[in-house]
């Protein structure tokens, strides 16, 4: 009788891994394709984020799809993100290739049609905090269904800042001047 041994996955397991993924606790925990209205918002604000940095002359903006790797894991085992949208503004990894070797200086995570209720909220407070505990100095949490965007910062992580149609959110002290007006958002 041969004894069963379960092995935590890795950074370059997690490379591998087909479609969005998160490395947490050794599981590569898995998300489903997104539905058009989180897409759509998703990439808008990609968008608006990417023409920020090219206005800057720094940082960098991604859509979904992008793994950032932390070296060393969070108490609670977590070791990646993967955002819907995000905003970086540090080294780029030499193989390009790769993750990259850090935390989005602004997360952007947009709700999907499972992201409502008790334990999804439970769920997503926790990832804030994972991110906060990580580095990032700001969230976002776009509802596409209440069309608003909580502001959520790592000096003040359970308390957010909620935009609602006719305003414009911003991600201070992420990028500093940033507004987008959420008409921009949920088209």
């Amino acid at each position: 009788m041969s004894a069963a041994f379960e092995t935590s996955a890795t950074l370059d397991d997690l490379a591998r891994t087909e479609g969005k993924a998160e490395l947490v606790a050794g599981r590569i925990v898995h998300f489903m394709p997104s539905g058009d209205a989180l897409t759509e918002a998703a990439f808008e604000i990609a968008v608006h984020l990417r023409e920020y940095a090219r206005q800057r002359g720094r940082g960098v903006a991604f859509p979904d799809g992008i793994g950032y790797a932390m070296k060393t894991p969070l108490p609670n085992g977590r070791q990646s993100f993967s955002s819907d949208a995000s905003y970086y503004d540090g080294p780029r990894p030499k193989n390009r290739m790769r993750f990259i070797e850090g935390v989005p200086t602004l997360a952007v995570e947009v709700r999907s049609e499972n992201d409502y209720g008790s334990s999804a909220e439970t769920a997503q407070a926790a990832k804030r905090a994972d991110y906060f505990a990580a580095g990032t100095l700001v969230v976002w949490d776009v509802d596409p269904i209440a069309r608003t965007v909580s502001v959520y910062r790592s000096d003040a992580p359970t308390v957010p800042v909620v935009y609602g149609p006719g305003q414009s959110a911003e991600a201070e002290p992420a990028l500093p001047g940033w507004r987008l007006p959420l008409v921009e958002i949920f088209l």
